[in-house]
């Protein structure tokens, strides 16, 4: 479906600026402007900078003098507006409301005949009111639905193109939405040899410390094996751990040879320190 963002009386060119960037960012291009505020809104200075690149959008924007005038080739209205009115459409959340359209859609699309080449060129506009009095009684009786952002009772007042920015992302959303791209490089994960010999550097610094027995080891070792599978560690990580095993064998050992050094054997001669086995 083609999409279009309609702003009705825009007052503040910085939204109009906001809401091309906000659009650019979710992949629609398609803005009308219905009598705005400005006639050279797209020009000034606030809008440029608060469209923050998204300057081509501005560059095929249209401006227009009625509502009607923004309607060609669309044949589904979203009204964006907060005040309760005892008559129009109905009020939904927008991602309800765009699962139900692209179901309706795809049935239609899988027709034949005169009903497919209607859906084929089908096409949905957000309309969204002036910052200062919001949407009139008869544009939003116009609307097929009438868009509700969920959110808090006592203070829902969304700035016009944060509103915007919200439903392009949900409709966005609804369409497929676009893969993340990677910030990090994929960690490499560890394999079991590299775990193994993780786990044997790591008992000789245990016993070491004399924080592992050796006569009386348990089940440490094991739960250790356990715990690295379950975080899945990375090489990195295991080179950390390596590490930090090897600085323990050098302190143990420096502790050890210190103190055989004070140690007298009954005959005179200095005790030999303790033989600690060489790290992985």
């Amino acid at each position: 479906m083609k999409t279009r963002f309609i702003l009705i009386n825009t007052s503040h060119a910085g939204n109009v600026g906001a809401a091309a960037r906000a659009m650019k960012t979710m992949g629609f291009d398609d803005l009308v402007l219905v009598a705005p505020r400005w006639a050279n809104v797209l020009r000034r200075e606030e809008t440029i900078q608060r469209a923050s690149g998204a300057t081509d959008v501005l560059k095929q924007c249209r401006i227009v003098d009625t509502l009607d005038e923004a309607l060609g080739g669309i044949t589904h209205l979203c009204a964006t507006a907060m005040t309760p009115r005892d008559f129009g459409p109905p009020t939904v959340t927008p991602r309800a409301h765009f699962d139900a359209l692209l179901k309706k859609e795809l049935v239609t699309q899988s027709g034949q005949g005169l009903e497919a080449e209607k859906a084929s060129n089908s096409g949905i506009a957000f309309l969204f009111g002036s910052e200062r009095f919001g949407m009139t009684n008869d544009d939003v009786y116009r609307c097929h639905a009438c868009l509700s952002i969920p959110s808090n009772p006592q203070f829902g007042s969304l700035n016009l193109a944060a509103a915007l920015q919200v439903i392009a992302y949900d409709w966005r959303v609804a369409l497929g939405g676009y893969p993340v791209s990677q910030a990090t490089a994929v960690p490499t994960l560890a394999d079991a040899a590299q775990v193994a010999g993780l786990l044997a550097h790591l008992e000789q610094a245990l016993v070491a410390i004399d924080f592992l027995d050796p006569q009386a080891p348990k089940k440490l070792m094991p739960r250790l094996n356990q715990l690295f599978n379950r975080a899945e560690v990375t090489q990195e990580e295991i080179h950390i751990l390596r590490g930090m095993a090897k600085a323990m064998l050098k302190v143990a050992g420096g502790s050890v040879a210190g103190a055989a050094s004070q140690a007298v054997s009954p005959h005179g001669n200095t005790a030999s320190p303790k033989v600690l086995p060489e790290p992985i």
